[in-house]
């Protein structure tokens, strides 16, 4: 039930992602993405059709298994993408990663390199207000004192969080994860237009999309 929820979502964002794709991208043409955190997998099971001059640069912390036309692995750092020229790609995409990266410097340092190597981007994050934390899945988990929340990250299997197998590694989960409040993320991306992805008339999730400016 829960994995049927999550797709559904999943593939309503991304049915929001290729009419924005479209638009970033007109006539058909060649289309160079950099999805940052993303694999393979995510791109076939969301039915995505490569075309001849697609090509989509997966950026991980480690290196990823492709075996598709079309796709490329590379290992970087989503804070510090030196290397990658400013404005080398058409689209930057992102699902549920920003807030994986434990301090607000970091999700500021994220946003620029966004900003500055996509001429185009679609970047999206789980709500902090939402009452269901979305990793661990437990109400209202994220507004829980920091004790506690290491505390039932060491001793139990929550959410999409297995039992951690010891105090430090609990503080680390717990550390790692900082949700994004709307105003905040608007902050991140302030030249952006913002989606929100609701369930129940609740916001769920933030997406940020700017296409880029056509000449």
């Amino acid at each position: 039930m829960k994995e049927a929820v999550s797709n559904y979502f999943r593939k309503r964002r991304f049915w929001f992602f290729t009419n924005f794709m479209h638009q970033a991208v007109p006539n058909n043409r060649s289309v160079k993405i950099l999805d940052i955190g993303g694999t393979q997998q995510y791109w076939q099971k969301m039915g995505f059709i490569m075309g001849p001059q697609t090509e989509i640069i997966l950026l991980n912390l480690y290196k990823n298994e492709v075996n598709e036309p079309g796709f490329t692995s590379i290992v970087g750092d989503a804070c510090n993408l030196t290397g990658i020229n400013d404005q080398s790609f058409d689209i930057v995409f992102s699902n549920s990663v920003i807030e994986h990266l434990y301090t607000k410097g970091q999700q500021q340092k994220m946003a620029n390199e966004v900003a500055r190597v996509g001429k185009s981007y679609f970047i999206q994050t789980p709500n902090k207000y939402f009452p269901i934390e979305p990793h661990w899945l437990f109400p209202l988990f994220q507004f829980l004192p920091f004790a506690l929340q290491v505390f039932l990250t060491q001793h139990f299997t929550l959410g999409n969080i297995k039992k951690a197998n010891s105090k430090e590694a609990a503080i680390n989960l717990v550390k790692e994860v900082r949700l994004l409040s709307k105003k905040e993320f608007t902050f991140l991306f302030n030249d952006a237009k913002i989606y929100k992805e609701k369930i129940l008339g609740v916001t769920k999730s933030f997406t940020a999309y700017k296409i880029a400016n056509k000449e």
